[in-house]
């Protein structure tokens, strides 16, 4: 067994135009954009920069955003580099698998299934939470759990994730519509959120803009939550200052988690040496701007101080503080219409991770098949649904929100130091996008990202060590 042979960009290329496991090209710029702008504006835009906010970096959480914004532009460049040079199914997995080797190339594949699995059934779960909100404000006496067969069943999540399931079965240029019209509603939503909300910003609520470092709070198991690098380091975990900044990035790094899904669609986008490289980066300039906007209305809004007093703060905390509970409702609507198409951009990234796995024989090869009608994989997509739908409907899985981090930060890395392997090996290729200056940005991208890996808790890397065992077994046991 050759664990570090390497597949070739022809054989990929070759493999992608095979009778029945192939995808149809039908995705444009606008398609890509609006997918990137989809996955990555969800719930946590109302959410995670309050959070951070209140407990890491205060005001200064849109330098955290800034910071997570970059990591994620210097990743995403390798990305559309090896994108550009190799447009078929599989994202991190394929670039990996025709530079450093099957190995290396399974463990990234299966940090994927991780990344996608548990961010799907996560966000399937805060939708029904949000759902249920919903209902409350409009007065509605529904319940969110029904008992089945003595289990206590979390309806919201199986609904929303078998209509996109069975979209996505449809056709990938349906469900890019559908999501073209809810994620335009959304940026509506949020939009206007942020212009009604700084009529309420006070400059005062700024000062000071980076808070003094302090000891941070004592939790019930404090080396399993604290940051690894303070687990290793023996340091005191601290809360604001600089490495509250630092903090805040890895957390909201969580905000910016779907752009490498984009690239997991580039055997179905028409024309991807330029529609990849334009789409993938108009969507993360969009995203950006629009969490810069929605952080510095939080934090203008009422005291970073107050938003920690609340206990769980969001942005619909903020407006309530300032006595505009109206807008609770309007966030409850924002955040449901933007979870939605979260759901159906992951649920699709899986599938195609899953289906490049099998099409190489990592996985069983059935689960390549593509359907004749609409060139799905169907089979594919309907135990992607029924894997997302059970863990969403039954457990409580947003207790792993940050294993999702991880899964993504270690096929950056990979990907980001795949571009130097993949310039050495292949000095012939001349992909219609290449990052600039060198090995200097895919090196810092590797540097950054592995730093924001190591500021996510100690009991993330415990878990994560366990998936990547589960792995190794699958892959000397079948693939």
């Amino acid at each position: 067994m050759d664990l570090f042979r390497t597949k070739s960009i022809e054989q990929s290329i070759r493999d992608s135009d095979e009778k029945g496991h192939g995808l149809k090209r039908s995705l444009n710029t606008w398609d890509l954009m609006i997918m990137g702008v989809a996955v990555a504006v969800g719930a946590g835009i109302f959410s995670v920069g309050a959070q951070a906010a209140a407990f890491n970096a205060g005001p200064a959480v849109t330098i955290s955003f800034v910071l997570a914004a970059i990591t994620c532009a210097l990743a995403i460049m390798c990305y559309a580099e090896f994108a550009t040079a190799l447009p078929v199914a599989g994202s991190a997995y394929v670039f990996t698998y025709a530079t450093m080797g099957e190995l290396l190339a399974w463990i990234i594949g299966w940090n994927l299934i991780l990344e996608l699995l548990m961010a799907a059934a996560v966000i399937a779960k805060f939708w029904g939470v949000y759902l249920s909100d919903l209902f409350s404000v409009l007065d509605l006496d529904i319940p969110a759990e029904i008992s089945l067969l003595g289990l206590d069943l979390t309806w919201g999540p199986l609904l929303i994730v078998a209509i996109f399931t069975a979209v996505l079965i449809y056709g990938t240029k349906l469900s890019a519509r559908v999501n073209s019209v809810f994620t335009v509603i959304k940026i509506g939503i949020v939009l206007f959120v942020i212009v009604v909300g700084f009529f309420y910003v006070s400059p005062e609520n700024y000062a000071p803009f980076v808070p003094a470092s302090e000891p941070a709070a004592e939790t019930g198991s404090d080396w399993a939550n604290q940051p690894f690098l303070s687990f290793l380091s023996g340091a005191s975990p601290a809360a604001f200052g600089f490495t509250g900044i630092i903090s805040g990035a890895a957390l909201v790094f969580f905000a910016f988690i779907g752009f490498d899904v984009v690239a997991t669609s580039a055997e179905e986008v028409k024309n991807p040496s330029r529609t990849l490289p334009r789409g993938i980066f108009a969507g993360l300039a969009v995203v950006s701007v629009l969490y810069i906007l929605v952080t510095l209305v939080v934090t203008g809004m009422v005291s970073y101080k107050e938003l920690g007093a609340s206990g769980a703060p969001s942005l619909a905390t903020a407006f309530q503080l300032v006595g505009a509970d109206w807008a609770a409702g309007i966030i409850s609507l924002g955040s449901l219409i933007g979870l939605t198409t979260v759901i159906m951009v992951l649920l699709m990234g899986l599938a195609r991770v899953i289906f490049a796995l099998s099409r190489d024989g990592l996985l069983p090869r059935g689960l390549s098949r593509t359907s004749d009608k609409h060139a799905t994989p169907a089979r594919t997509q309907i135990l992607c649904g029924v894997v997302v739908a059970l863990l969403a409907g039954f457990t409580q899985v947003e207790v792993l929100a940050e294993m999702i981090n991880i899964g993504t930060l270690s096929a950056f890395i990979t990907v980001s130091l795949g571009i130097i392997v993949l310039r050495r090996k292949r000095p012939d290729l001349r992909p219609a996008f290449r990052v600039p200056f060198g090995k200097v940005i895919p090196i810092a991208s590797a540097a950054l990202c592995l730093y924001l890996m190591f500021n996510l808790a100690t009991i993330t890397w415990l878990f994560f060590a366990g998936w990547l065992v589960v792995g190794f077994v699958i892959y000397f046991a079948y693939g």
